[in-house]
């Protein structure tokens, strides 16, 4: 396979730290929490009752109308989209210069429009079938997302939604390097994006023990790797990139965040919930992701980790690292789970987003409510702001699903312009 470079050249963003891609990455440098409590009736009897909202609603950016017709997952990617879009420098309509058959939208999720299909499930049974919306299908459908933002940009050459739990968005970099490299488009939007935060799934996570229940302390709940961690929080929210080959971004002139580098996919084949305790899988993937980018272990300065602030994955994690970069590596970990909680299926959207910052800025956001580590992980992780070292550098984020999915993306900061 010809492996075209291809490069960052548009990034959107709306989270549970900030509306936008600006907001968010300050808000990190901050070590600001994004996890309150949920103030609706409906999480008073829950065990766990507190969550990572996005920052601003996203239907208050949206048109009424628009808002809508779209399930809360779609109007978070709607929002991440059409900043990425505008920020690499197209424009919608009769403004937008690409060769629409030759530009694709890949966004991801997780478990899709939740909000719409139990909502309308309700009207139903307390109203019947006559009040249901006759919009359901395409609101609650998972590639609603990628559907709609296709349609705004115009994408002809493919529209795909890669559902792998919360490998999902990394997956979908994954599957938008493949279709630039087997030259099916020249640029693609891609990201991923969740908006799931409901008393079932609230509480259904819960059941499993899997969620944090500081519901006194919601801004310190969330705390990978420290050992008082007890379960994730979730998180709701979008990111978008905008990539395309280096040809075709220097050819007009657009500003270069980075270079979306290379991904590797593994699968435990071990758990449905729980990962390969090995961590080999995991340390695959990763090995896998440096070897499609041509990168070394030495290579890796930076790691943004699954590590979701569960008790046996997180440390998982950090053997699989180790396994990947070798024992004493170098890099700066991170787990930026611990501000922004867990977005299900757009997390590695996010923390790719993160890693791409890190290197194109030089500094790794920290890891906070890491207050007691985890004895003997062999990692160095950021408890505050650090630095990376000047040079051409590269990083990894690194998403790990229910079902055994593993999937990491590398990022380096080679053809980073200004601006």
């Amino acid at each position: 396979m010809d492996r075209k470079t291809i490069v960052v050249t548009g990034v959107g963003a709306t989270t549970p730290l900030g509306g936008d891609v600006a907001s968010t990455w300050d808000a990190m440098l901050a070590g600001t929490s994004g996890v309150s409590l949920i103030e609706q009736p409906w999480a008073d009897d829950l065990p766990c009752r507190i969550a990572a909202k996005a920052a601003v609603d996203p239907a208050t950016v949206l048109e009424r109308v628009e808002a809508r017709r779209l399930d809360r997952v779609a109007q978070l990617a709607i929002v991440a989209g059409t900043e990425a879009w505008t920020d690499a420098g197209f424009g919608f309509g009769d403004d937008n210069p690409v060769d629409r058959e030759r530009l694709a939208s890949v966004v991801a999720t997780g478990i899709g429009g939740l909000q719409t299909l139990l909502g309308q499930w309700d009207i139903q049974k307390d109203k019947g079938v006559r009040r249901v919306s006759p919009l359901t299908v395409p609101m609650l459908m998972a590639n609603a997302a990628a559907a709609n933002l296709g349609l705004r940009i115009g994408a002809k050459a493919g529209v795909h939604t890669p559902v792998s739990a919360c490998a999902s968005s990394n997956e979908a970099l994954s599957l938008a390097i493949d279709i630039i490299r087997l030259d099916r488009a020249d640029v693609v939007l891609v990201g991923g994006s969740e908006g799931c935060i409901h008393p079932v799934t609230i509480g259904a996570f819960g059941q499993m023990q899997a969620m944090s229940r500081r519901n006194d302390e919601p801004e310190r709940a969330s705390r990978p790797w420290d050992v008082d961690r007890d379960g994730f929080v979730m998180g709701e929210g979008s990111a978008i990139f905008v990539i395309e080959t280096l040809e075709h971004a220097q050819a007009r002139g657009a500003k270069i965040y980075g270079e979306l580098a290379g991904a590797g996919i593994t699968a435990d084949s071990h758990d449905m919930v729980q990962p390969e305790p090995s961590g080999a899988p995991q340390a695959r993937a990763m090995k896998l992701a440096m070897k499609a980018a041509e990168l070394e272990p030495a290579d890796i300065v930076h790691v943004n980790a699954h590590a979701t602030s569960t008790p046996q994955g997180d440390v998982t994690e950090a053997g699989s690292i180790r396994q990947a970069l070798g024992d004493g590596t170098a890099a700066i970990v991170t787990s930026t789970k611990s501000m922004t909680g867990h977005l299900l299926g757009g997390a590695g959207a996010l923390e790719s987003l993160a890693t791409l910052l890190a290197l194109r800025n030089r500094t790794v956001p920290p890891t906070i409510n890491l207050d007691n580590p985890e004895p003997d992980l062999g990692i160095d992780i950021a408890d505050k702001v650090r630095e990376l070292p000047e040079g051409d550098i590269a990083g990894i984020n690194n998403s790990f699903g229910f079902g055994g999915h593993n999937v990491a993306v590398a990022f380096t900061n080679r053809y980073a312009t200004g601006g």
